[in-house]
Formats: structure tokens, sequence, C-alpha cells
């Protein structure tokens, strides 16, 4: 070991001050997630001698949390979405992908999860990841049945379906319930624990990299117990520390919008811990404003035959979008009032099977009586009401361009719940911004020149996922199991050094 002042994610060591190594592995990875697990397994299968370290005291992740839907098609479709009765075109996907990514979109990156997303699938199933051949026909966040397949996103939402044909993409994993992560990783670890040339350590944190006067990874520092250990990893170290929405300065910093919402999800250690480390060797940190910002409006499904509106009565969105894109809508939208208006009928069984916790802002058996209640000016929401009814029954929405099959007359009594952050709606939020990587895996600097010896996946490097607004469930977990990959199989082609 070598005595040193205090560590620091955002000080490298240099190999010139190591006195001596206390461990040595070929490939090094932070972080025993989706991302780390499946760039173990990938590492350790191609030959490589691999360390993993999880500051927890067992492996899991912010994968392990989710409902670990995995976003996947293309090529023609997966065998679910085949059985199902959906063919998906590569193209398609990448179109989808493209414009839910805006001006943000790695094209590279998109065409690559892509077009091997079916590849992707097929190694997941031999690993052991079980998917049903069964479609999940109800509009949901998550599914929570056993069925295999689902709509996750905004494909069959406008502008998308436009320009995309929509299909299905959300892959379920077979089990009831919200149960799909913590299955997902018990998988992924019973991979781990039987491949001989993968050794583990819980409890043990990453400090630091350590790199060479030639800015080659050499590297990392991390502490068992109250020991500080140098690790030195003969073919490179891969970042895969999660994102830094619990990290509430750093998200101050870097992506104060997001302050909006009440409840980071993630894990405790989405610090941005694997950000910072891989910036202090010269790293880019790229789309760091941007995360996932979310107004978890459905089920129940019906909710989406309402309208959205401001302060001003008026409405903004599509309202069958998938739910993060109005959440990022809402952030979007001046006013400081922002409310769901719904028929007696749509709003159902809102407090059985909602939990979006929004309360109920006004009721009335006139549009006059509720715009009187929501404190809108005389006018305001008749006039969109009277709008939007004369489209529904025409059957096409002119001004937002809803789905036909949602568009639902609007007639009193009616509800109003009250959606605005800060105001007791749940509105979970998520970092998107992180390292700048190729596709396999290798950080930039910024001017796109690899950084030796140094890879990144999952949230610690910027993926495939850029916005909320074109965000679709799946696509984390996706990126991360996807990306780990990609990482590992990189890495352990490197010759040792």
């Amino acid at each position: 070991m070598t005595s040193t002042a205090k560590t620091s994610p955002s000080h490298p060591r240099y190999t010139r001050d190591i006195a001596r190594w206390d461990m040595e592995t070929d490939v090094a990875i932070v972080g025993f997630g989706g991302a780390g697990g499946c760039a173990a397994i990938e590492a350790a299968d191609a030959g490589s001698e691999v360390a993993l370290f999880e500051l927890a005291s067992a492996g899991g992740g912010s994968t392990a949390m989710s409902s670990a839907e995995i976003y996947m098609g293309g090529s023609g479709g997966t065998r679910v979405q085949r059985a199902c009765g959906f063919e998906d075109s590569t193209e398609d996907m990448v179109t989808y992908m493209m414009m839910s990514n805006g001006p943000q979109a790695d094209e590279a990156k998109i065409r690559n999860y892509c077009e091997n997303s079916v590849e992707h699938f097929n190694w997941l199933c031999g690993i052991g990841v079980p998917f049903k051949d069964s479609f999940h026909q109800e509009r949901a966040i998550m599914c929570l049945t056993d069925d295999g397949l689902l709509y996750t996103g905004s494909e069959k939402a406008y502008p998308f379906s436009e320009h995309a044909k929509p299909a299905p993409r959300g892959h379920n994993l077979y089990v009831e319930g919200d149960n799909g992560g913590p299955l997902f990783m018990k998988i992924i670890t019973e991979n781990i624990d039987k491949r001989e040339r993968i050794n583990v350590h819980y409890e043990t944190r990453a400090l630091t990299l350590i790199t060479d006067d030639d800015n080659t990874v050499t590297g990392l520092v991390v502490r068992q117990g109250k020991q500080e250990l140098n690790v030195r990893a003969r073919q490179g170290v891969i970042l895969c520390a999660g994102g830094f929405n619990m990290n509430e300065a750093m998200v101050q910093k870097y992506a104060p919008k997001l302050l909006s919402g009440n409840e980071p999800i993630g894990n405790p250690g989405d610090t941005g811990t694997g950000i910072m480390m891989g910036m202090s060797v010269g790293g880019a940190a790229i789309n760091m404003h941007e995360g996932f910002i979310s107004i978890p409006y459905y089920p129940p499904a019906s909710i989406t035959g309402g309208i959205v509106v401001n302060d001003k009565g008026q409405r903004f969105i599509n309202e069958d979008v998938y739910h993060a894109r109005l959440g990022q809508a809402v952030l979007d939208q001046p006013g400081d009032r922002f409310y769901f208006v719904l028929t007696v009928d749509q709003y159902g069984d809102y407090e059985k099977f909602n939990f979006m916790g929004a309360s109920i802002a006004g009721t009335g058996e006139s549009v006059e009586e509720l715009e009187e209640e929501l404190g809108l000016r005389a006018g305001t929401l008749a006039n969109t009401l009277r709008i939007y009814n004369e489209d529904c029954a025409a059957g096409a929405d002119t001004q937002y361009h809803k789905a036909a099959e949602w568009l639902q007359p609007l007639q009193p009594p009616l509800v109003a719940l009250d959606i605005t952050p800060g105001r007791g709606v749940f509105v979970p939020y998520f970092t998107l911004g992180g390292l700048d990587t190729l596709p396999t895996g290798e950080v930039l600097d910024p001017q796109r020149e690899v950084i030796k010896g140094l890879y990144a996946a999952g949230r610690t490097a910027c993926g495939i996922v850029r916005r909320a607004d074109g965000y679709s469930s799946g696509m984390s977990v996706g990126d991360a199991s996807f990306s780990g990959r990609m990482a590992g199989r990189q890495v352990a082609a490197t010759p040792r050094h």
C-alpha cells in the first residue's frame, strides 16, 4: 500500500508513486449492477481475469431496483416479438430512437444497439434470462403479469408514429409483479459465481484511478475495511458505478431542473463517483443537464382519454405519450399549475390503481364551475374543451394529434387532478448524463480521443438514452446490459501491459 493524503475521485494516483501493487488482475470493474455484471461475464468468457468491486454487500445496483423491462427489437423481431405477431425492422427502431434523442442522439451508438439487439436478446436467453411468448395488451408503465412483451414508450404516439412503424419492444421477464430487476440480477449473479475467472469483492469502495505519465489508466485505488489497496489492471478499468442522481449537489450543479422532482430513483451508490473518476483523467462528461423525469399518470389507461392543461386552461401535449414525455413537457411549460381534466368515468379506478398520488384540485357539474374552482380565467377551459370535443366528434385531434382510440368527448361532471410538481404528485427522476464513450465502451476526452485503459458502461457512460421526452421503459436496463457487454468484450481484446 502507498500512504497518501485523503484519496479523492477527482485526483488520480500516478503509477510512478505506487510503491507496490496490492492486487493484480486483467480487468477491474467498478460496480456490480447490470452493466458491471454483464461486462464481467463477457470479459471472463473472452479469457480475461476479472476483479469486480462493489461497495454494497451484494450485487444489484439500480438494475435490481427496476422492473427490468429490456428494450429490444429490430432485425425482423426477437423470438417474443415474432411469436406475438410483430415484425420489427431495424430501420424503424433506429428512426424511433434517433427521434427520441433529438439533437443529442449518438447515431453510431444507437445503430450499434439496434443492429445487435436481437443478438443481445439471444445472449440474455443463453445465460438464462426467461421471456414468455405473450403480449400484454393494456397500456401500462410496467407489466405486473408474466407477459413477455408490451409497448413501453411513445411508439404509437405522434410524432413518432408518423415516421416509424410502431412495434412493442419492452421485453418483460417471465415473472409476475414488479420483480423483474431482482430476478435479472439473480441470474447475472449466478452466472458470475460459476465463472472461475471472476473474483467479486463486496463492501469495497473504488476511490480513484491510477494512471501513468502517458495518461494510460493502469489501475485503481479501492478501500476494503480501513485499508486502501492499489489494484493493477493489466488490460483496463471499466467504470459501471451508476449515475449521479443521489448526489444532490452534483444534480444542482449539472441538472438543476431535475430537482423539480421529488423522488430520485436509483441506489445509494449513484453519487457520480465513476463519472468524477473518468473526468479526473480527462474524460468528457456530456449531456449532464438531461435526465428522466416523469409524471406517471397511467394506469388506469382510461386517464389517457382526458386532457392536460396549464394555468391558462390550454392543452400543450398529446396525452397518449409515455409518462416521461409528459413530465418533461410540464417542466418546459411556463406557469405554475398543471391539471389533468377527466370525466368521472375516466377517473374511474384512479384511486385504486394509480400511484401518481395527485390530489383532486377541483370538480365541476359544469365547465364554468370547474374553471372557478381551479382559478382559471372564465372561458379559457371552456374554449379548450369546445375545440377538443369538436375534434373528438370528427375523429382527429387537430391540435396535438392524440391517437383516435383515445379521443373521448369530455362532458361534465368533470374532475381535475393537480399534477403540478411540488404539490404532492409523485415525480421520480434520474440522471442521463455521463462519460462520452465509443459504442465499444472506450472513454473519450473532449477531442473524442480514446483514453487508453479506461472504459465505461451503464449510467456512468452517456448511453443510447439522452432525454426524458424520448424515453421508453426498458432503455436503461437494455443499455446497461448491452453497453456492459460491449465494454467487457472490448477490454478483453486489449493486449496486457
